[in-house]
């Protein structure tokens, strides 16, 4: 079974280096406070700059909670990172899915930046419904990136 990816693109007032920088290292700041998947909820999100980085959340009591890992970092044009949380909504180190972003310079100085989940399929008996999960809520999470950028 082959499940469609998601993908998302949109427009920010910003140029690309300024809308990568903002994604990846200030991550806390925008991502929804509710989206967490840690035992408490999250005082920040860290995304290491780095191929092989890992991709998690630190409490404020210091426990982390790994969402995932980079698999692909190429700034300011974009990167790749597993997706390794699983339809149960817990870290899993067996399941990876890829979430790309790249973020292309406009001529009006916007960046468009264009999100895709894919390889949903590995999601097994729940890949149908996390796709549609992932449909809308990619979008929410995206637009609050876009109004953190554009404050």
């Amino acid at each position: 079974m082959t499940i469609a990816p998601v993908v998302k693109t949109l427009s920010v007032r910003a140029d690309p280096a300024r809308a990568f920088e903002a994604f990846t290292a200030n991550m806390a700041a925008w991502w929804p406070k509710g989206h967490t998947i840690g035992a408490t909820p999250f005082e920040t999100v860290v995304l290491e700059p780095r191929v092989g980085g890992r991709w998690f959340e630190r409490a404020a009591d210091g426990a982390e909670t790994n969402w995932g890992k980079v698999l692909a970092w190429d700034p300011p044009r974009g990167f790749t990172l597993a997706w390794q949380i699983s339809a149960g909504w817990t870290y899993d180190p067996n399941l990876l899915t890829e979430v790309e972003l790249t973020f292309a310079g406009q001529p009006d100085g916007t960046t468009q930046v264009t999100l895709e989940h894919r390889h949903l399929e590995r999601f097994g008996a729940s890949a149908a419904a996390m796709a549609e999960q992932f449909d809308g809520g990619w979008v929410g999470v995206i637009q609050n990136f876009v109004d953190y950028v554009q404050s």
